[in-house]
């Protein structure tokens, strides 16, 4: 006795990405639009987009979660500030690029600080077991300052020796 079963067989895509790629490349070069595997081709385009939202939202977040740090953990402030800075510096850069590459997204970005504020201030509130009460639920500093190369919410004394 046999089982009917009406399983279909695994496509390119599933079988192989790497190839399906080369292959949806030599389809759109060569203008062979019949053959494209057109519903995994419109799937792989919407999530490049996604994954440009998810990575300029995790970056906003990482940098709100510095910026908590520098100006209210001074415990760690002295030990820690050359890699927040550091680190601090990295996101920018990431967030820069993703924008340079797709301008459009400033107003995703725009329309995430308050969120991902929020969800930095929520982060550090859990590590550094501060009253909640201390730290702003309204971000303090603006986008355009976040994104500032030169600006940081909190700078070393810098002695001077003569």
């Amino acid at each position: 006795m046999s089982a009917n079963t009406n399983v279909q067989p695994k496509s390119l895509y599933d079988q192989d990405y790497q190839l399906w790629l080369d292959e949806t490349a030599a389809y759109l070069q060569s203008r062979n639009f019949d053959a494209l595997d057109l519903e995994n081709l419109i799937e792989e385009i919407e999530s490049l987009g996604r994954s440009d939202k998810r990575s300029l939202k995790s970056y906003l977040l990482r940098l709100c979660e510095h910026f908590f740090k520098l100006c209210y953990w001074e415990a760690e402030r002295d030990r820690c500030f050359r890699g927040w800075n550091l680190e601090i510096t990295n996101f920018r850069i990431r967030i820069s690029t993703i924008l340079e590459d797709s301008p459009s997204l400033r107003r995703y970005l725009e329309d995430n600080f308050l969120p991902q504020y929020q969800q930095a201030r929520r982060i550090f509130l859990k590590a550094s077991a501060f009253d909640g009460i201390t730290i702003p639920e309204q971000p303090w500093f603006t986008l355009e300052q976040a994104l500032d190369h030169d600006w940081l919410p909190w700078q070393p004394d810098l002695e001077i020796n003569n």
